[in-house]
């Protein structure tokens, strides 16, 4: 079962349940999965690394909003940000613990040869190719981050 056929039965059982957080966010998704499909390029078909993108730009979106908004004391809007984010992250890939995500970045930095923070973006490059899904781009710099500056 590809996204838009999970997010479609999704919406289904959120319509039945009445549940108004789950089903904003889910049209949220369908909607970018309609963007995606429409683009020049994309031949009305959505790939896995493409719904993989979507998903991680719309997460980062909400977490941002999130942030801004705890910022400033408007809870009302946190809420529904992390209503979104709970719902979104159930399409995602589990993420990587920081153990995890720490082991596989020494990997790449052996592979890559890396042995000071100047050779960050050789690494991040790989990285972020690597773990797409798996852990977000601010956790991946800064564990590079502290990786690099201990060697």
């Amino acid at each position: 079962m590809n996204l838009e056929q999970q997010i479609m039965a999704e919406m289904k059982d959120a319509m039945k349940a009445k549940n108004e957080a789950a089903l904003r966010s889910l049209r949220a998704i369908k909607t970018e999965i309609i963007k995606a499909k429409t683009e020049p390029g994309a031949n009305g078909e959505l790939s896995e690394e493409a719904a993989l993108k979507m998903l991680q730009k719309m997460m980062k979106q909400r977490k941002d909003s999130l942030e801004i908004y705890q910022q400033q004391s408007r809870e009302d809007l946190a809420k529904k940000e992390q209503e979104e984010i709970e719902v979104i992250e159930k399409f995602m890939p589990a993420q990587m613990s920081e153990t995890e995500l720490k082991d596989a970045l020494k990997k790449i930095i052996e592979l890559a040869g890396a042995s000071s923070p100047a050779d960050m973006g050789k690494v991040m490059g790989v990285a972020t190719k690597q773990l797409a899904g798996q852990a977000d781009g601010k956790t991946i710099s800064a564990a590079v981050k502290e990786l690099l500056s201990n060697k």
